[in-house]
């Protein structure tokens, strides 16, 4: 069993590659894509997985892994049970931020913004391309809600298979959240731990600013 030297022993240094100005788009949602293709191409698994971090009506930050499901210049989108915590959360205070963390890549991306109920026609595109069990779960699972026994949840599954059958509407409860960033920052892991750090900010205007952070 690790002890606390070990892990604090626990180290490696990040060399492959550096990020410049020179290198990125001047649109974030371009090198964002860029990026994630980037990973894509060299086989991270679940590359579209993302922590969403929120804040409760109590004031303290939540967040879990969700899977990015749409993204352009509109903004970047993602789908779940609107009485689930995360829903709840977003619906209180609606600023969030996304992360995306690539280790074979030594990458982060953060998106910040403003999250809003996607419109209901996307939420059902995306929800009748989903596979009958996933379709049938979102009905059965009461998402953040104590439950009294994984029976409980399968019995919940068995009743749901029942009444669809194989035509599942989309729940009045399920949809997606669309967040239209004002904020992105690329992390490349660097030797040293002096990492290349590049942030974009929207300005007055509507312009994208693109800085330098220290790492």
């Amino acid at each position: 069993m690790i002890d606390n030297k070990e892990l604090a022993a626990l180290r490696h240094d990040f060399d492959r590659t550096g990020l410049s100005e020179s290198d990125v788009d001047a649109d974030p949602v371009e090198q964002f894509r860029t990026w994630l293709d980037a990973a894509i191409k060299a086989g991270v698994k679940d590359a579209n997985a993302m922590t969403v971090s929120t804040v409760g009506e109590d004031g303290r930050p939540s967040a879990r892994v969700v899977l990015l499901k749409y993204f352009d210049a509109a903004g970047f989108t993602f789908f779940t049970n609107y009485d689930s915590r995360k829903g709840r959360e977003l619906q209180h205070n609606s600023f969030a931020e996304f992360h995306f963390f690539w280790a074979d890549l030594e990458r982060q991306i953060s998106i910040a913004g403003r999250v809003e109920k996607a419109p209901r026609a996307l939420s059902e595109e995306y929800f009748l391309s989903r596979p009958l069990a996933s379709r049938i779960g979102a009905w059965a699972s009461q998402q953040s809600a104590e439950i009294a026994s994984r029976r409980t949840l399968e019995e919940r599954v068995e009743f749901y298979q029942d009444k669809f059958g194989n035509d599942v509407p989309l729940p009045d409860f399920w949809g997606g959240f669309t967040m239209k960033p004002d904020r992105f920052e690329f992390w490349q892991g660097r030797q040293s731990r002096l990492h290349d750090r590049l942030v974009y900010t929207l300005d007055a205007v509507g312009e994208w600013r693109i800085a330098r952070l220290a790492p």
